[in-house]
């Protein structure tokens, strides 16, 4: 239950009040967010412990009522403490408890027409969005949201870890905009995105020498578009940018449209001297409240999936059949059944083949296209989970036959209209009984908390580019150690596989090999986080494990209660501490050619003999080293001193 505690300015020390200026700060003080009226342009900038993190932004929206961006003059102000313990699944919290202060700012137009800015201010954390009331005592109750002046502009000082935004309908298939763009590391402020329409969330930035800045977006449902940050301003810093016009093939508006009273969606910024917050930030599920509730027990677990390495010919009854018997045999729940299964099966051979895994104690999910008219992927089934006639009758059929989830594919971009299919089909699958994975797809905001049957998005450029090219291959290592410190710290990624196949072939002797070792492909199930984990383990990789990794393997967890950052850097190395009930389990990867010593402090292992993963070192004509387990015994003072290995890694458990 949220608790909200009004005090009058006079008593409240977190907030003072001058002619054109505020201040809010975060409840251990350290966070500091001014907000600044100059002659009716309003701007805001962000301190973190006497370091300038932000420097003045501007705020404000340009609709089709009014121009909330200039000539604004204040009208009131009211300030709170906010207070929220709240319990969920499928993130790295399963407890959190929010304390933040508020601040809510009412500004009206030359046309008094009026707009509130509301500020919530958590340790190491920002989130602000606008709010705009009913307008001409009610009359007008709609509003386009045509343009955000909404800006963050960093010292000179910054460097960059970005992944751009593309054009439309490009690609293969017509199929991007998907996320699934390469970043570039440590870059200037000036660089030029490499498409020149920006770039997507989350974007992470290096403020010198003095501290970190993760920028994002949370509480993007059907009533807004997604956003995106525009490229660098030297005047401005970066801006919101809105969809381009040319995604989802050209339908649907490029603005956002709600009806009044309505809010914007949250813009969050997460800072921090080091990048433990970073890591470890809840401010997409802080600042949200879930939208329905679910109707099933959602259970999160482990599965199967044939098509990463065995591809499109794989996805035929007596080839799932194998992948079921597998998941039977490690013990995973599920078995994800990949595109073109309405052509190979039909539905009723789905139909025989969810009967032989329930018996088999394994579950089916489905991979469904989500286009109609969104591209060209021409994988089936088509036209089903964009209409809500075909979509309801469908799962109706999956629910029937003992079907649990979905994994929908290839969407058309951040448009409200894109935004709007996806809590469809969320909103319908919960009536179903079905949880829902998202590929080819936006980044997820604050999903996991709105939509209770939400899994997972891919919104990377993921597992399967390592199949498909050896120059990503060869890159694993590198996305990796990157995703921790991004993509991953703001929702759940379904990276797809924690790949076993030494070589990306059917037969696991041809093609490219894996750049990585073994260990740090087992260590990738707790470096990230996600609480349905796909396990890239075929028939063939099956045989050349040995005893301890097909161990470890049987007991991947799924379901994380907390999180601890460890050490790292974004694109070389991540080492993070993860709880599973009451199991801790400690991981780190290495997405470098040198080996990175590094001293873990584990006290939940504190003079304790813990199993160790590790890599060997990597003899002469190698492609990756050999692994091992030993029994280790931490110190008393609960630090360990590892090395991970060139594109290896180290796990420690009980």
């Amino acid at each position: 239950m949220q608790k909200v505690i009004f005090i009058c300015l006079f008593l409240l020390s977190s907030f003072s009040m001058k002619a054109e200026n505020r201040v809010v700060t975060s409840p251990n003080g350290k966070t500091i967010v001014k907000l600044v009226d100059d002659g009716g342009l309003l701007n805001y900038q962000v301190e973190y412990d006497g370091m300038l993190m932000l420097e003045p932004s501007g705020l404000g929206l340009r609709t089709d009522i009014d121009d909330f961006t200039k000539d604004l003059k204040f009208v009131k102000e009211e300030s709170s403490r906010i207070e929220d313990t709240y319990t969920m699944d499928r993130t790295k919290a399963s407890k959190v408890h929010y304390t933040a202060n508020k601040l809510e700012v009412t500004y009206s137009t030359v046309q008094n027409h009026q707009i509130t800015i509301v500020f919530q201010v958590s340790d190491n954390n920002v989130a602000y969005r606008y709010l705009i009331p009913q307008q001409n005592s009610g009359e007008t109750k709609i509003v386009k949201v045509l343009e955000e002046a909404s800006s963050f502009k960093l010292p000179q000082s910054t460097t960059t870890f970005l992944s751009p935004q593309i054009t439309p309908m490009t690609g293969w298939k017509r199929s991007k905009p998907s996320y699934e763009e390469e970043y570039v590391a440590e870059a200037k402020l000036s660089e030029k995105s490499q498409f020149g329409v920006g770039y997507t969330f989350p974007c992470l930035f290096h403020v010198g020498n003095e501290g970190w800045v993760l920028i994002s977006e949370t509480g993007v449902d059907s009533h807004y578009c997604a956003s995106r940050l525009s490229d660098w301003n030297a005047q401005r810093g970066y801006t919101i940018a809105f969809p381009q016009e040319g995604e989802n093939n050209g339908v649907g508006s490029a603005f956002a449209a709600f009806g009044l009273p309505g809010v914007t969606p949250w813009r969050t910024i997460t800072v921090g001297a080091s990048l433990k917050p970073i890591v470890e930030t809840t401010i997409p599920f802080d600042v949200v409240k879930p939208l329905y509730d679910r109707k099933y027990t959602y259970k999160p677990g482990r599965y199967t999936w044939s098509w990463l390495v065995w591809q499109d010919n794989s996805i035929n009854y007596n080839d799932q059949v194998s992948f079921i018997d597998l998941a039977s045999r490690m013990g995973y729940e599920y078995c994800l059944v990949d595109g073109l299964w309405d052509e190979s099966m039909g539905h009723s051979g789905i139909e025989k083949l969810s009967s032989y895994a329930q018996d088999n104690g394994v579950n089916l999910m489905l991979w469904y296209n989500s286009n109609g008219y969104a591209n060209d992927a021409p994988q089936g089934p088509r036209d089903i989970m964009n209409n809500s006639i075909n979509r309801k009758k469908e799962m109706a059929w999956m629910q029937k036959n003992g079907i649990k989830g979905i994994k929908v594919d290839f969407f058309g971009g951040d448009k409200q209209e894109t935004i709007k299919l996806y809590e469809d089909i969320l909103s319908d699958a919960n009536d179903y009984g079905l949880y829902v994975i998202f590929h080819g797809a936006t980044m997820p905001r604050g999903w996991e908390r709105m939509y209770p049957n939400y899994i997972a998005s891919e919104a990377a450029l993921a597992s399967e580019n390592v199949f498909f090219s050896e120059h990503h291959a060869k890159k694993e290592g590198f996305e990796l150690t990157m995703h921790p410190f991004c993509r991953n710290t703001l929702g759940a990624f379904d990276w797809g596989g924690v790949i076993m196949n030494r070589y990306m072939s059917r037969d696991n002797k041809s093609r490219h090999p894996r750049y990585t070792s073994d260990v740090f492909e087992m260590a990738t199930a707790i470096t990230n986080q996600v609480a349905f984990n796909c396990v890239e383990i075929t028939p063939e990789s099956e045989k050349t494990l040995s005893d301890w990794e097909i161990d470890f393997l049987k007991k991947i967890p799924s379901q994380c209660d907390e999180t601890r950052f460890l050490a790292g850097y974004p694109t070389k190395y991540f080492c993070v501490a993860r709880r599973y009930g009451d199991t801790w389990m400690a991981a780190g990867i290495n997405g470098t050619e040198q080996p990175i010593k590094v001293l873990l402090d584990l006290p939940e292992f504190a003079g304790k003999t813990v199993k160790l993963l590790l890599d060997k070192n990597k003899k002469k004509g190698q492609i990756v080293a050999d692994s091992e387990m030993k029994q280790v015994k931490v110190g008393k003072n609960g630090k360990i001193a590892v090395v991970l290995q060139p594109m290896g890694g180290v796990i420690l458990c009980e």
